[in-house]
């Protein structure tokens, strides 16, 4: 390498080096060309693979086209119609804008384009076959066609690195179906070795659009998500999330996307992550298809030569309006309804007051189940006249069903219309009986409803436990002996910046050297805490993300275990009004859907369900 001299390199050789960026295998070319068929306008994409496109990619769209003058143009670097200035470049409305990738794919391919713009009699094309590259007619509708064959065939080395037949087809698919969920409108048929493994039509409507995400994400996705909607601050968030219950090993099943564009971006997949606090499995990750709208003034694309990264001006910004979105659609599901909000607090019998009279030490002991029963239920239950269910001696509540007793017309017999409007102000229904002191057993509408009692308590008691800790505020303990930290100048910069932050949710820093902070004050629930690593982990946070919910996590963390510790254990026996009781106090609680570690807390067997159980009907 020494003694050579600096000189310009052939554009052949620039064209291999940028194809090295952007063409990494035959997914790679796809993504490019399906982007342009979009920028184009296209409604209608056809994919033709051969050998995992290694020896062939054909793609053909219904596009604007393009005339005779526009072909070779765009067969040049850095030709474009995306962009015409720098106003343009930070503004970016199209999928691509950079005027690379035709190219740099004729570069490491035999490259033919065919095309031909609106109102055209014939179409142009040009190929390797035609000397001199030149122009000839070619019989083709409006819009374009890309065919490359023997990808990379002059650049061995990386021929070799390309995987099998079945594996680069599979990379190429699930692009495909990546681009598919961005592009609602756009129909696309997928095609290899001749035969057609993917057809979607354009989606024209929200119910379209959900038959398409039931298709490419499976319909237990789409039986156990939640649609969101929510616009703020100039930002529009829209698409469907994953209940916690359909957590996956894997972060397989996440499309996020902006203006359009899927991105992989550190900062939107911690924001969900946070969204998803206190009610996802540990260990377990969310699925969702997610699509941003912003400015595009706001958010650089311009960051990754394949684009799959951004960088928002005001990324704060963006955090913040992800975390509240989703954790606050998440918490408006309760149990029995995931429709948020559908068992109104109003309409629910307030049963349970421990955790608001008690305070947080109220739960520091196994008693009594804390879920009392209103005299008017007590009174109820004496109409069944059932008799059957003993009182409980220990804290002196009367056994029986809470059920009103209109809800029957004879013991065998329900009234319909009873029944319906019961089901509505209560859809987790009413408690039939107890299994092995775990599981209480409920009828609705629907069929059988079995929860988990000490899971769903838990939930019930933890939520409580937060709320009361809000109303009380956060209690704060001086440090006798300051704690000393060594921290670099640019976190001291940071945790002067965020003193008032930090002051609020308990602690206070000051700044004792240029590069060292000194904690006076913790909240009293984390005095047992590392207070150094977790202010070392909020600094962290806030450098990378502008924003930190650990101390928050830390102090819910000790409400959850104090939850855990007070809520009904194993083998209690409940009676039927305290088994009611918990029920009401489920439909009226956030995130009752899961206790405080992810765990599911209920589950539903429909009639139709236990019908096949049994084979009644067949």
């Amino acid at each position: 390498m020494r003694g050579m001299r600096i000189q310009r390199l052939p554009n052949k050789l620039i064209n291999q080096i940028a194809a090295g960026e952007v063409i990494e295998r035959p997914a790679s070319v796809v993504k490019e060309l399906l982007e342009n068929s979009i920028d184009a306008g296209a409604t209608e994409v056809h994919i033709d693979l051969e050998q995992g496109g290694l020896k062939r990619i054909r793609i053909r769209d219904n596009g604007c086209g393009m005339n005779r003058e526009e072909i070779p143009m765009a067969l040049e670097r850095h030709a474009t119609s995306k962009i015409g200035s720098l106003e343009d470049l930070e503004s970016v409305r199209s999928m691509g804008f950079r005027g690379e990738a035709l190219p740099s794919m004729a570069s490491v391919s035999h490259l033919t384009v065919t095309s031909c713009a609106e109102g055209e009699e014939h179409g142009w094309c040009v190929s390797p076959e035609t000397e001199g590259g030149a122009m000839k007619p070619a019989a083709h509708s409006q819009g374009t066609t890309i065919e490359l064959r023997d990808l990379f065939f002059n650049v061995p080395a990386r021929r070799k690195f390309m995987r099998t037949e079945r594996t680069e087809y599979k990379h190429t698919e699930t692009l495909v179906k990546r681009i598919a969920l961005g592009a609602p409108y756009l129909g696309l048929t997928l095609r290899h070795n001749g035969k057609v493994t993917c057809q979607l039509r354009p989606a024209g409507n929200r119910a379209e659009m959900e038959k398409r995400v039931a298709e490419l994400c499976g319909s237990a996705f789409m039986e156990q998500c939640l649609y969101v909607e929510h616009e703020a601050a100039g930002l529009k968030l829209q698409g469907w999330v994953g209940l916690p219950t359909f957590s996956r090993s894997q972060a397989d099943l996440q499309y996020f996307y902006v203006n359009g564009r899927i991105v992989r971006d550190k900062l939107v997949t911690h924001a969900v992550k946070q969204g998803y606090q206190d009610v996802l499995y540990h260990g377990r990750h969310p699925a969702y298809v997610l699509h941003l709208e912003l400015d595009p003034k706001l958010v650089d694309v311009n960051a990754h030569p394949t684009k799959y990264e951004v960088r928002f001006r005001d990324g704060q910004l963006v955090h913040s309006f992800l975390f509240r979105t989703l954790h606050q659609v998440l918490a408006d599901t309760r149990a029995g309804s995931y429709e948020g909000g559908a068992a109104q607090r109003d309409d629910i019998h307030r049963a349970g007051q421990g955790a608001e009279q008690g305070g947080l030490d109220a739960f520091s002991t196994q008693a009594a189940m804390p879920l009392r029963v209103s005299d008017g239920e007590m009174a109820s239950n004496a109409g069944l006249g059932a008799g059957a269910i003993p009182s409980d001696s220990r804290n002196g509540s009367v056994g029986g069903s809470v059920i009103p007793p209109e809800y029957y017309r004879t013991a065998s017999s329900p009234n319909p219309d009873v029944v319906a409007e019961t089901e509505q102000q209560h859809p987790l229904g009413y408690a039939l009986a107890q299994l092995h002191g775990l599981y209480v057993l409920a009828q609705n509408q629907s069929g059988l409803i079995i929860v988990d009692t000490h899971a769903a308590h838990e939930r019930v008691t933890y939520e409580k436990l937060k709320a009361a800790y809000e109303q009380q505020g956060i209690q704060t303990q001086p440090l006798l002996v300051p704690v000393s930290i060594n921290v670099s100048e640019a976190e001291a910069d940071m945790a002067e910046e965020h003193a008032a932050e930090f002051l609020k949710l308990g602690f206070e820093l000051s700044r004792s050297a240029p590069e060292a902070l000194r904690i006076r004050q913790v909240p009293v629930l984390l005095n047992q805490a590392d207070a150094e690593a977790l202010v070392r982990d909020v600094l962290s946070d806030l450098t990378a993300h502008g924003h930190s919910e650990r101390i928050r996590e830390a102090l819910n963390e000790v409400l959850s275990t104090m939850a855990c510790h007070g809520s009904v254990r194993a083998n209690r026996l409940l009676t039927l009004p305290e088994m009611n009781a918990l029920l009401r106090e489920m439909e009226a609680t956030e995130r009752s859907g899961q206790c405080n570690h992810g765990r599911p807390t209920w589950t539903q067997l429909t009639v139709d369900q236990l019908d096949k159980l049994f084979m009644r009907g067949q």
